[in-house]
């Protein structure tokens, strides 16, 4: 088990020392305080030194912290689909991405409340190069991938991140949840990277990759946000892109997203789980003799499970009539919505930017127009 030291959590034997030598750090302390107003620090302190596993942690602590978080900025949590999940059951959660924390730690949230199995969540290494980040990502069963590396060095972190969530999920009956492409989607077009595929199929023992698939219990997740608190934030990154320039983060870029990620507003937030991919495996073995072309396949299912799934919100409808200067979708909204909506637009970005107004408008609209696509086609 040694192999996986680099990018693994805490061991269960570990997570007492780790919590007692962060008792005192100031992050620790807002969080604890943040959760617990009311609470004499002395006693969340000790509460704390008494925990000796990740699941009390989380439940105890993080489960807390995730209940302000809705409380405080957005207007409740809906779900669907959990009910079809079965208990004591690891899934491999393949799902759209939002938000750098708030995607997986709500998922958990509906996942507790459901009782089902947790899961183990990959995080980037770039999100924890301080020290009591990386200690809270590991205490909340985060796994890491890391980023940066040379093609050499990919291969291998590939292959043993794959290996790594073979052994959760098939030996330890731990759920782990991945998003469908590195980093979060930026313009709101959802898509299933098939790199990502081919990097769980790395860990394979089976002589066809969609038995191996099968065995793994692909559930394909949808996560909707009525208001994207980093939309704005989004701009300069798509503005260089849109230059053809090299888009450089800022030192502290990563930590101001994670930070409006959670403490901005949302409004509503639903999530839903898809069925697990089985027949449909088997039709895309049956169909497709090259690996590339299954891998592609399987992709593109997933991809209409997020899409079909994907809940839309008054925002999206907006964002598609202003940015088509239509009223199509105006039964889906009230004036009301689309003056809050407008005034977002005019206190985010600056109004006089063209290309900065329609890529804020495509963010919300294109989970639009990608539903339409198979509601048309029915």
């Amino acid at each position: 088990m040694q192999k996986f030291d680099a990018i693994r959590p805490f061991y269960e034997t570990e997570v007492n020392d780790a919590i007692k030598a962060s008792l005192n750090h100031p992050m620790m302390k807002a969080i604890m305080e943040f959760t617990f107003p009311n609470v004499d620090e002395s006693v969340w302190k000790e509460q704390l030194k008494r925990t000796h596993s990740i699941r009390d942690f989380q439940c105890n602590f993080i489960y807390q912290a995730i209940q302000k978080v809705l409380e405080t900025s957005s207007d409740g949590l809906t779900t669907s689909g959990f009910e079809k999940l079965e208990k004591n059951t690891s899934y491999m959660f393949i799902s759209n991405h939002r938000d750098i924390i708030l995607d997986t730690s709500l998922l958990n949230v509906c996942l507790f409340e459901h009782k089902l199995v947790m899961t183990a969540s990959a995080i980037g290494d770039n999100l924890v190069k301080r020290d009591f980040m990386n200690t809270l990502a590991k205490l909340n069963r985060n796994f890491l991938v890391q980023r940066g590396l040379s093609p050499r060095e990919l291969l291998q972190s590939s292959k043993l991140m794959s290996e790594y969530i073979g052994h959760l999920l098939l030996r330890e009956n731990r759920s782990v949840w991945i998003a469908q492409r590195e980093g979060r989607t930026k313009d709101g077009n959802d898509a299933t990277h098939s790199g990502v595929l081919k990097m769980l199929g790395m860990g394979s023992d089976e002589k066809h990759l969609m038995d191996y698939f099968k065995k793994l219990k692909i559930v394909p997740v949808s996560i909707s946000y009525e208001y994207d608190p980093t939309d704005a934030l989004k701009m300069p990154q798509l503005l260089a892109e849109a230059n053809d320039e090299v888009y450089i983060k800022d030192k502290n870029e990563d930590f101001v997203n994670l930070l409006s990620g959670i403490m901005g507003q949302k409004k509503r937030i639903h999530i839903h789980v898809g069925e697990v991919l089985d027949q449909e495996l088997d039709l895309i073995a049956a169909e497709n003799d090259n690996v590339n072309k299954q891998v592609q396949a399987l992709a593109q299912t997933i991809d209409d499970s997020i899409l079909q799934s994907y809940k839309l919100w008054p925002t999206n409808y907006i964002a598609y009539d202003l940015l088509n200067k239509t009223n199509q979708y105006a039964d889906k909204y009230t004036e009301d919505e689309k003056s809050l909506f407008e005034r977002r637009l005019e206190m985010k970005i600056d109004a006089t930017n063209d290309f900065m107004v329609e890529s804020f408008l495509n963010m919300y609209a294109n989970p639009v127009v990608n539903k339409a696509k198979y509601e048309n086609a029915i």
